[in-house]
């Protein structure tokens, strides 16, 4: 399955108990549906696993995947990321992306048009998503994933527009308008 027709449901992230479960960060719109896409893959296509989620520890999932039933084999599998094809995801409105596909988009400037660097990360830390912006420089930027700071997205021609009036994107740390006294 190649890469681009595939999507990150979720990672383990850690361990849960002896019998094998594993502690799951999910990428899905609700959480506990990470198991109701079918069988998942590691992110190089080489292992499936059928897993099914069996509640929570400390606001992490807790997933069981079939035919691992002890505490060693589950830690070998933390950092393993969970795949599934485009194919047997939900149709998306007008207005929704999956975070795979804007990861890479060249980011330009509402005012000029000039590309300022790209889209290097997506987060969710509670309050909404925030895009972190890696800028030709090398300097990584985050701002709100909202309409107001991202006023266009074009994932077919490989690029998001940012509203500079809203931001701050100096290269130099010394030059940041936010720093006051």
């Amino acid at each position: 399955m190649e890469n681009e027709n595939r999507v990150c449901l979720g990672a383990v992230v850690g361990v849960h108990g002896i019998r094998g479960e594993v502690k799951v960060k999910s990428f899905t719109e609700v959480a506990e549906d990470i198991d109701s896409y079918g069988p998942v893959e590691d992110k190089s296509g080489t292992k499936k696993f059928t897993i099914k989620v069996t509640g929570y520890s400390k606001g992490i999932l807790r997933v069981k995947i079939k035919g691992v039933d002890d505490r060693n084999t589950s830690e070998s599998l933390i950092g393993t990321e969970f795949y599934v094809s485009r194919d047997v995801l939900p149709d998306l409105d007008e207005e929704e992306f999956y975070h795979t596909d804007l990861i890479g988009l060249e980011v330009r400037l509402h005012t000029t048009g000039e590309s300022i660097g790209k889209v290097s990360g997506i987060y969710n830390f509670g309050a909404g998503d925030v895009l972190e912006i890696k800028l030709s420089g090398g300097k990584l930027e985050m701002i709100p994933f909202t309409k107001e700071y991202v006023p266009e997205i074009k994932i077919k021609d490989g690029y998001i527009i940012v509203e500079s009036a809203q931001l701050n994107f100096a290269e130099d740390e010394g030059e940041n308008i936010d720093n006051e006294g």
